[in-house]
């Protein structure tokens, strides 16, 4: 029910005046504007005027992960400087750009103020914190550190937006030519090339195979082509909506993508720099290893991963070394796992994770810049082919015109 109470309530902006006479204004999620006034006089506010928010003009906006990133390292730092929880979130909440944004904190703040402990509030918006964040949360309540458990969030939080920001970038670039390329290959075909053939009718005389071919492609692209984008698209769609719920592809999927040349080598990377980040912050923070790994299982961001960790968290709850689970999945360089074992060894494995996460962050940052320095010139090639075959194709003909003449 009290998840329920925080979603249906509304924003209210007030304006009022503290126990010192001093005018104070801010914005408050609650149920009416009675809820409001009850809400300000625990402040030790009189309010003034209080005013619903229209949401008439305003967009609803979404909670991207870096919000949520934002948004830990905020509170972090409030709760260092001494600031209540309650208000942390209340002056977070007010001054947020993105109104799904602050909704979501404000309701949160409701939530605090009847009580609620703050891993228990956070838990009630699954889509925007996941079990991870969660447990870390709840370690930090019960260690009187949720200053420092934030803070390690907000970190932990960045650092793998930046590799999934780094990921998007690499492969943003050579999707968007290539898309640029196909729609100027339709064009050609379907507007410019019917136009030259045309012409060639009144040559009188047999076109070079290259040329003919490419008519036929035009031709085909005309009258048939709306029938091959439907089965296109219509495939995409099945695949996408089979994909979301059949686990089994989507480790078919991740498998093939880990094989693939350049771009296989980049997600490895990548995968085992999320499990080592989650690994020493979930550590660091008190966690026990068997607990530990079942958070870091889901942030691999790669089943074939994910499923590795799960074996290795089941191992380790039999009494196995990490060193030895981590050698048993075949899927961690020997590198990772001297460094891991020396953590073990040591009474560091949050350290020594936390270097190896490093080392791979830099790592996935260097493959990045080299694969996009490696395919602008593939791209380029690609798109002059494509294009530059079409114009050849439909010149031939003049060509051989004037070899004749």
């Amino acid at each position: 029910m009290a998840a329920g109470v925080a979603i249906n309530q509304v924003g209210f902006t007030w304006e009022g005046t503290d126990n010192r006479g001093n005018k104070v204004r801010g914005k408050t999620m609650a149920s009416s504007e009675a809820a409001v006034r009850a809400v300000l006089r625990k402040q030790g506010v009189v309010p003034v005027r209080i005013r619903k928010e229209s949401t008439l003009f305003k967009g609803g906006g979404k909670v991207t992960p870096g919000d949520i990133a934002i948004f830990s390292r905020q509170i972090a730092t409030m709760l260092a400087a001494g600031i209540p929880l309650v208000q942390a979130f209340d002056i977070v909440g007010a001054g947020h750009d993105n109104p799904a944004m602050q909704k979501l904190i404000l309701g949160i703040r409701a939530d605090l103020e009847s009580g609620t402990a703050l891993a228990e509030a956070l838990g009630r918006h699954p889509l925007h914190f996941d079990d991870l964040f969660v447990n870390l949360v709840t370690a930090g309540e019960q260690a009187g550190a949720l200053d420092t458990l934030l803070d390690k969030i907000a970190t932990y939080k960045e650092k793998t937006e930046a590799i999934k920001k780094k990921i998007k970038k690499a492969l943003f670039y050579p999707a968007a030519v290539l898309v640029v390329a196909f729609v100027v290959t339709l064009i050609l075909l379907i507007f410019v090339i019917p136009q030259f053939e045309s012409l060639f009718k009144g040559f009188g005389a047999d076109l070079p195979a290259f040329t003919r071919m490419v008519i036929d492609l035009s031709m085909f692209v005309q009258t048939k082509g709306w029938a091959v984008g439907l089965a296109v698209g219509g495939g995409i769609a099945f695949y996408l909506y089979t994909k979301k719920r059949s686990k089994k592809l989507r480790e078919i999927e991740d498998r093939l993508f880990l094989k693939l040349p350049i771009v296989g080598s980049i997600l490895v990377k990548a995968s085992i720099a999320r499990f080592a980040r989650t690994l020493s912050t979930m550590f660091s923070a008190g966690v026990p290893l068997v607990e530990a790994l079942q958070s870091v299982a889901g942030a691999t961001g790669n089943i074939v991963y994910e499923k590795a960790v799960l074996a290795m968290r089941d191992e380790v709850s039999t009494g196995q070394r990490l060193q030895r689970a981590m050698e048993n999945t075949g899927l961690f360089p020997n590198m990772v796992i001297q460094m891991i074992a020396v953590g073990e060894e040591s009474g560091s494995l949050d350290e020594m994770s936390a270097k190896v996460a490093d080392f791979y962050e830099a790592d996935v940052d260097n493959a990045v810049d080299s694969m996009s320095s490696l395919l602008e010139p593939m791209i380029m090639a690609i798109l002059g082919v494509l294009v530059g075959g079409l114009v050849i194709a439909m010149y031939l003909p003049i060509f051989k015109m004037g070899a004749v003449i």
